[in-house]
Formats: structure tokens, C-alpha cells, sequence
């Protein structure tokens, strides 16, 4: 699984670019603000990556940041939504300009985003809010640890999208804290003698 990229710009558009990878041009998916964060053609860029494998395809996503990685993760577990349209989304408004419409139920500007109907709309405000809702009163409880981009609050964001509660994930995680590792090797050790969620 590709996690990473960091190479030479040789193509840029507003929805993909290659990038040049010690002579592998890699095609990599991005939003419109990635697309605005990065420099100019052949200039040394890094990217987050997340790989969607599909039975047919395999395709890569980028980001310049985390905090927008985790959010375009996070907008895949919600039913209905694909990478494509997540993409769109991410796209259409910022991360920033995105959680205070969820947290609203602003139906209207979620529409406005070329791509996105008013079922999906609804279904993405109602799923998205309530992840958003868990992570909040898992940072104010201190059950989640307070950098969610470290391995352990991946790995806890993860396993609550999984459909465990924030406690049982803070608790199988609490064992495993400073233990090293990446943040799917956490993720294998948390659930090894868990119970799948009803």
C-alpha cells in the first residue's frame, strides 16, 4: 500500500497530477486545494496518499495535509460515497468550510457542490455529523489521544469507523499505547480478541 509519494511535478492539473518518483511517473488523483498548494511544474512536492484498490483498478489520492487525508477517509465511510465523489467534495469546499456545514445540517451549500445530490447530501450531513459528534466528545472526554494525526488517534479514528464506541476503542488501544509501529499494525494488534461490533 502506498502511503506516500515525494517526488518531481512533471504534470499538473486541477484534479490530478504525475508525479515523478525516481523515473516512475505516478498519476495521482487530488482536490483543487492540493492542486492550489502545490509549487510550480518540476518542483519537489510530497504527498499523503491514500490507495483505492478496486477489483478492476487501483488508484491513488493526494493530499498536502493530513488533516485533509483524514477527512477524505473519513467521507469514504460514509455509505453511498466513493472516492470520486469525496474528491468532489473535498474539492468543492475546504475542510474548514466543510465541518461547520455538517455540524449545521447545511443542506443547501452541500448541494451547491457540482455532483452531489440532495440524497447524498442528506445521508453524507447525517453519517459525517455523527462521526464528527464521537471525535469531539472523545477529545473533550480524553478518551481520544489529543493529536489525531499520531499513529494512535489514526488508528482510534479508524476503529470508531469500524462502528466501535469511543470508549471500547480507548480502551483497546490503551494497552498497545507507546508500543511503536505503524498505524495499521495498531489497528491488527486492537482488534486481536475484540468482538465485532453489533
Amino acid at each position: 500500500m502506498i502511503g506516500l509519494l515525494r517526488g518531481r511535478l512533471a504534470e499538473k492539473r486541477p484534479n490530478q497530477v504525475i508525479l515523478d518518483v525516481s523515473g516512475v511517473g505516478y498519476l495521482v488523483q487530488v482536490p483543487l486545494s492540493t492542486f492550489a498548494a502545490l509549487g510550480e511544474l518540476h518542483a519537489e512536492v510530497t504527498l499523503l496518499i491514500h490507495t483505492h484498490v478496486r477489483e478492476d483498478a487501483l488508484a491513488l489520492y493526494g493530499f498536502v495535509s493530513s488533516r485533509e487525508k483524514h477527512f477524505f477517509e473519513m467521507l469514504l465511510s460514509a455509505s453511498g460515497v466513493g472516492p470520486s465523489l469525496a474528491l468532489k467534495i473535498l474539492s468543492g469546499m475546504s475542510v474548514d468550510e466543510l465541518v461547520p456545514a455538517i455540524r449545521g445540517s447545511d443542506l443547501a451549500r452541500l448541494t451547491r457542490i457540482p455532483g452531489v445530490g440532495r440524497k447524498t447530501a442528506e445521508r453524507v450531513l447525517m453519517e459525517m455529523k455523527d462521526r464528527l459528534d464521537a471525535l469531539n466528545e472523545a477529545k473533550v472526554s480524553g478518551a481520544m489521544p489529543m493529536t489525531p494525526q499520531s499513529t494512535e488517534g489514526e488508528a482510534w479514528t479508524a476503529l470508531v469507523a469500524l462502528g466501535y464506541k469511543p470508549a471500547e476503542v480507548t480502551a483497546m488501544l490503551k494497552p498497545l499505547a507507546g508500543s511503536g509501529g505503524s498505524t495499521e499494525d495498531l489497528i491488527r494488534r486492537a482488534l486481536q480478541g475484540a468482538v465485532r461490533p453489533q
